[in-house]
């Protein structure tokens, strides 16, 4: 249960690390993605210092599902896949960014602070959170970006169980891939790469970059959005 690797390039990752979140959207919105790639709603809580602010975090995902320990029929929970014996997060794969989904609804946090550690001492680059976490001045220390929908300070013994690892995943109908690219950025947020379109949305960056920055140049000259669009923009 290895998750896939993105085939992104060394290459690949440096040149997306010269754009933001916003920029990653567009090109997207652009290829007709489902939501542009983004994973709405969410907050970063983690780390501490103060440098998270202007970093870009690029990675693999890799993903984890968990369930209702209530509810046992739902309909958009896949086949369980942990083994038997293990525990889901010593199943975490390095080099990825952790990608995880919570049942609605619920209460109870799925990643606390010994989670999170355990994830880190594996290699993890970061985690992304469908759901609810708590502990967070142990978040914080990991120095990981951990990103979530809410907190909590209920465990996950309330209401939820780990169910399966590197499965597809859909949030809010966003679909997450293992081996797509999470491209976090601390300042404007997360959004997910299809592996496939990578190198699609490399080669689109620089002209839909380019034609917004012309764009501000005109509105700052007093032109009109409309103008300024139409010359730069073609729309």
């Amino acid at each position: 249960m290895m998750a896939s690797t993105s085939g992104a390039t060394k290459e690949q990752l440096q040149a997306l690390q010269e754009y933001t979140a916003c920029d990653i959207a567009d090109a997207l919105l652009k290829l007709k993605v489902p939501n542009a790639g983004f994973l709405s709603d969410l907050h970063l809580f983690a780390p501490h210092t103060s440098s998270i602010k202007t970093e870009i975090t690029i990675a693999p995902a890799s993903t984890v599902i968990f369930a209702s320990k209530h509810e046992s029929n739902a309909s958009d929970v896949p086949e369980a896949n942990i083994p038997a014996g293990k525990h889901w997060v010593d199943l975490t794969q390095p080099e990825t960014i952790v990608v995880m989904k919570q049942p609605e609804g619920q209460k109870c946090a799925i990643i606390g602070g010994i989670m999170a550690l355990r994830m880190k001492v594996l290699g993890a680059r970061g985690v992304v959170v469908n759901g609810r976490v708590r502990d967070l001045v142990e978040l914080k220390e990991t120095g990981l970006p951990i990103w979530a929908k809410s907190t909590s300070i209920v465990g996950t013994g309330l209401e939820a169980k780990p169910h399966a690892v590197q499965i597809p995943l859909d949030i809010d109908g966003t679909i997450v891939e293992p081996g797509d690219l999470v491209f976090s950025d601390a300042t404007n947020g997360v959004v997910i790469i299809p592996r496939d379109n990578v190198g699609k949305v490399i080669e689109m960056l620089p002209g839909l970059v380019g034609a917004d920055d012309h764009v501000k140049e005109d509105v700052a000259q007093g032109v009109t959005v409309q103008e300024a669009f139409k010359k730069h923009r073609g729309a």
